[in-house]
């Protein structure tokens, strides 16, 4: 899979986010977000594949492309006998987020980015739409912190597994209503905390990086957002876990202030979720034989640089993950759209 599509899967991720960037700092999201989905379906049906998305935009009824279940790639066309051998046949799950931090793209703010993960088919968790609590840590911490302990604890236990002294660590924490006695409880224990408006995916993921000053993430975000988590995670053999939270008043949002915790949980059910409080690992969450993670950075932040602009081209960087081959790449590309006056190399 990695040999098949790594360097096409880096392309889609690529296109995605110098789509959004050219609506970075506008003000507006919706677009930001639009352009980007354009782009990466577009580019996704032009791989030799047979994809179905599992985690996308929403619903058929709500999102025009890029909707769970939605197939892509050149495989998926109605002449696609004329392409296509059966018997080579790549069939595979796909997770996106074209515009991870769309607020962030639309306000010029660090951090925003354009993320996918793909495994074999059915090695990806089709998450409801959601919210999850989250864990992540480093790998020297895998196994041993524990979503299911108080932030006090796992933080004892951060600091015995990284050899650092609980005031050196630092947790991101995105601020919400309902993390303030979180965010208290981790102060209090002696952390730092350092709040992000959006965009947690990036902050699961430079858990598993030395050098990110990020030491875990705890809070509740997202659920599909929580398994594109897990797929990178799985890849860098970092701690991750989720668990889906169905209680409106734990999570403290306007969307759901009609909604009860009995209606979500009935909900859960008809999606073949029978156990609402279970606890996923991060093998669960990304459970393919294969998984690999790629992200482009559209605006700047602690993993990449954003797209920048030069007369006649753009320059990205991404970076792709993959358990086959057990690399994280950093890939630094230069897009040329017409001959250039100059090609920026710093």
């Amino acid at each position: 899979m990695e040999a098949t599509l790594g360097l096409e899967i880096i392309e889609v991720v690529e296109q995605a986010a110098i789509a959004s960037a050219r609506w970075m700092g506008k003000g507006d999201k919706n677009t930001a977000d639009q352009v980007a989905v354009e782009a990466m379906r577009k580019r996704m049906n032009q791989i030799h594949m047979r994809g179905r998305i599992v985690i996308g935009e929403g619903e058929r009824d709500e999102a025009p492309m890029l909707y769970i279940g939605e197939e892509v790639g050149i495989c998926t066309r109605e002449d696609a006998k004329d392409y296509c051998n059966p018997d080579e046949l790549l069939e595979i799950d796909i997770a996106v987020d074209p515009c991870e931090g769309t607020n962030l793209c639309a306000y010029g703010q660090p951090g925003s980015m354009a993320v996918l993960a793909i495994s074999e088919k059915g090695g990806l968790f089709n998450a409801p739409d959601f919210y999850m609590n989250k864990l992540a840590a480093p790998p020297a911490a895998k196994g041993k912190v524990d979503i299911r302990k108080s932030a006090t604890e796992n933080l004892k236990i951060l600091s015995e597994c990284l050899d650092r002294s609980i005031d050196e660590l630092v947790v991101v924490v995105m601020k919400r209503d309902r993390h303030d006695e979180l965010i208290k409880e981790i102060r209090e224990a002696g952390a730092r905390v350092r709040l992000i408006t959006d965009g947690d995916v990036s902050a699961a993921i430079s858990c598993g990086f030395a050098g990110t000053n990020i030491h875990a993430l705890m809070g509740i975000g997202a659920a599909p957002e929580g398994v594109i988590s897990a797929a990178a995670m799985r890849c860098l053999g970092g701690h991750f876990q989720g668990q889906l939270v169905s209680d409106p008043a734990v999570v403290k949002t306007k969307e759901w202030a009609n909604k009860t915790k009995e209606e979500n949980v009935a909900r859960l059910k008809e999606m073949n979720i029978t156990d609402p409080d279970k606890v996923y690992e991060c093998e669960e969450l990304a459970s393919g034989q294969t998984v690999l993670f790629a992200a482009c950075g559209i605006t700047s932040g602690t993993l990449m640089e954003g797209v920048r602009f030069f007369h006649g081209g753009s320059r990205t960087q991404s970076l792709v993950i993959s358990s086959q081959s057990k690399t994280a790449r950093f890939v630094d590309t230069i897009h040329l759209n017409e001959a250039p006056k100059y090609i920026q190399l710093k």
